[in-house]
């Protein structure tokens, strides 16, 4: 029987278990995910994170994830070799290896759980982004010509991004090293812990707000998740506090639709050159 999957998010991180080798998994990394010269960084740990769900089975939500990127991913076949180092009671850990024509692109230890068991008590002094709304924050439609030509992955994205952090585009950066907004995927899919994986790594660079465009390639991103997406908009926010020695942190929450903090990551990325 086949099954028909709707979203290009779920196409583009589907995989087919290898016959005879166990625990690889064959991928189509698309070129509709590119930003720059290369896959998303956030797309790719979505594509490793997937895998280990498919082998830890009743452990399908990452939990704790880390990528450390080792070379640029391009469009076109890529292999998942994963191996499961623990399995536990609430958590799963393995490890998994992304490859592309026997070269190493993306290397990721993470421990899985079933997050749908993690309702429990919630404390927090964490508050989501006061946005506009949608309607009242800039569309991808607005984005200079040039951002799109270099980010396919931009048209995938229903993304609306704050007035107050987008001054860049007009060439007047606020120097803060802020961007955030509103994400959904374009065509309608709903949320969840793997979608989560992608949106961290979403939101263009905060780079850009300190007026210094062009793509940071990401060193590593760690993402923890804290609870499943509720359906809808999902407020992400990214902003970075210290850039030296050509490298810069990129911090990022992200908040679902009932007000929830769902998500938080640290990336570890290059000042663009």
């Amino acid at each position: 029987m086949t099954t028909t999957i709707s979203s290009e998010f779920d196409r583009g991180i589907a995989l087919t278990r290898h016959a005879e080798e166990s625990g690889r998994y064959e991928a189509e990394l698309g070129a509709g995910w590119q930003i720059g010269g290369g896959v998303n960084g956030g797309m790719l740990l979505a594509v490793a994170g997937h895998a280990l769900s498919l082998e830890h089975g009743t452990h399908p939500d990452p939990v704790s994830i880390s990528g450390y990127y080792l070379s640029a991913s391009t469009p076109g076949p890529a292999t998942v070799r994963t191996e499961v180092l623990r399995s536990g009671r609430g958590l799963s850990t393995g490890t998994a290896s992304l490859s592309q024509d026997g070269v190493e692109r993306l290397r990721v230890v993470a421990s899985h759980g079933d997050l749908a068991t993690a309702d429990g008590e919630v404390r927090t002094s964490a508050r989501p982004p006061q946005l506009p709304p949608p309607d009242q924050c800039i569309g991808v439609e607005h984005a200079p010509k040039e951002l799109i030509e270099q980010a396919a992955l931009l048209e995938r994205f229903d993304l609306r991004l704050d007035p107050a952090t987008v001054g860049w585009a007009l060439g007047q950066p606020s120097g803060n090293g802020r961007i955030q907004g509103w994400f959904r995927l374009a065509d309608g899919r709903e949320p969840d812990p793997l979608l989560l994986l992608l949106v961290a790594d979403a939101l263009p660079p905060v780079t850009f707000d300190l007026g210094m465009p062009g793509w940071a390639p990401t060193v590593e991103l760690t993402v923890h998740l804290r609870a499943k997406p509720a359906p809808g908009w999902l407020r992400v926010t990214h902003a970075t506090r210290n850039l030296a020695g050509g490298y810069f942190e990129e911090d990022a929450e992200i908040w679902d639709e009932s007000g929830r903090l769902v998500a938080q990551s640290r990336q570890l990325a290059r000042v663009p050159r």
